[in-house]
């Protein structure tokens, strides 16, 4: 693993992202992943033991630490379209194609993922080669994704961690809502018992997504709570692996 900074200011030295190279490389394709945590913290198992996983698929991973609260957005999207622009601005130093970096996150970081796929309004951000680059990912992979901010089955705490004052405005922080026609394809799965989140963001995103005619493969397992990661003890959930490296083989390789 070796890790790089995002971002030149000092102010934002702790924003950096981590490239977990396979051993044996067997596809040119990216995954940039952003690990959940109710936008206050970021969890290893939702992102090192992802980019494990994918590694040993000879996918080539990275990990993004993004900024969570204190900060209130947009910093963690201005750091989740950094992080795509930084890994295509270096796509052939990392031996991938630019035209296949996907995204992928856990709970709240599913909800940056679908926020980045999503949300089209540009900020005044830093401006140098890297930024030419696109950030919208070719592919978005979601796991027990927060997605609505609809009180009744949202987790208010991302939603409050992420917007602070903004709160009162949450819809406009809502990707079910935002999707449009340039929403990358999605790989979503959630589990029917999850007490955190509800599994009703997954089918909403999903209904959204397929309105559009959006390619979106939905899978809802029975049992688990929430924050199963791979999903050790539940091998009927962790299933989920297999048919994740079945989607990307389908429509990336």
């Amino acid at each position: 693993m070796k890790s790089f900074n995002l971002w030149e200011e000092s102010s934002k030295s702790d924003v950096t992202i981590e490239y977990y190279p396979p051993i044996q490389k067997s596809t040119d394709v990216a995954v940039v992943i952003f690990p959940g945590g109710a936008y206050r913290a970021r969890a290893d198992y939702e992102g090192e033991g992802y980019a494990r996983l994918l590694n040993a698929f000879g996918i080539t991973a990275f990990v993004v630490n993004y900024r969570v609260f204190p900060n209130r957005f947009p910093a963690p999207l201005l750091d989740a379209r950094r992080a795509m622009r930084f890994v295509r601005f270096k796509a052939e130093e990392f031996g991938i194609h630019k035209n296949k970096v996907l995204a992928m996150g856990s709970s709240a970081g599913g909800h940056l993922t679908a926020l980045l796929s999503t949300y089209c309004e540009e900020f005044c951000e830093e401006k140098d080669d890297l930024s030419q680059e696109a950030y919208l990912p070719n592919g978005q992979i979601l796991c027990y994704p927060v997605i609505s901010s609809e009180e009744s089955i949202s987790h208010k705490g991302s939603f409050e961690n992420l917007l602070g004052d903004l709160y009162e405005k949450r819809r406009e922080y809502s990707p079910e809502l935002l999707v449009n026609q340039t929403t990358p394809p999605a790989f979503i799965w959630h589990t029917a018992e999850d007490g955190g989140v509800s599994c009703i963001n997954s089918y909403r995103y999903a209904e959204s997504l397929t309105k559009q005619k959006i390619p979106v493969e939905l899978h809802i397992f029975p049992n688990g709570g929430h924050g199963l990661g791979l999903a050790p003890h539940f091998p009927h959930v962790a299933q989920w692996t297999t048919l994740l490296r079945n989607w990307i083989k389908k429509y990336y390789e």
